[in-house]
């Protein structure tokens, strides 16, 4: 790549097709933490080698619900018993030849016994973080780590 870039795959930006409706799971640790997955260092994703939640587009036909369902038991081997709709984003990609796409984000709550139990099948890693690590110093999805702090400031606000 030319110009003042290094090279990187985050410079590769995704096929407009890539632009879908999706939905993602907020997955909070019994102490506190967010399981996060560290997203694969390839080209033609959405923020390569970036953590973020796990989830993804939605296949035809799907709700937002079972289309995480679905997405947790492929990366994960994951079925929850529970998932509470948290909140949404819309992004509108018209300026990049796309459409508007939302993304659906949910609560799931997660024990250390079932943490042991998953087997990743997607992204390089996963790891529980703490906030601060979130917020601060791992570079995040961006709209992943609003939707995060969004459900930390619903947790502890003081109103």
């Amino acid at each position: 790549m030319n110009g003042p870039h290094p090279p990187h795959n985050i410079f590769q930006v995704p096929e407009i097709g890539s632009f879908r409706d999706a939905a993602a799971a907020i997955i909070v640790m019994s102490d506190g933490r967010y399981l996060m997955q560290q997203r694969d260092d390839m080209p033609g994703i959405f923020y390569p080698d970036h953590w973020g939640l796990f989830g993804g587009a939605f296949e035809a036909g799907e709700s937002s619900e079972t289309a995480l369902r679905r997405e947790l038991q492929e990366e994960l081997g994951y079925a929850p018993d529970q998932m509470r709709y948290f909140t949404n984003m819309e992004f509108d990609f018209e300026c990049l030849g796309g459409r508007r796409c939302i993304r659906v984000f949910y609560e799931v709550e997660l024990t250390v016994e079932q943490l042991a139990q998953l087997r990743l099948t997607e992204g390089q890693s996963m790891e529980p973080l703490d906030i601060a690590d979130i917020l601060l110093n791992k570079r995040v999805v961006p709209y992943d780590s609003f939707a995060v702090w969004m459900h930390y400031a619903r947790r502890h606000r003081t109103i």
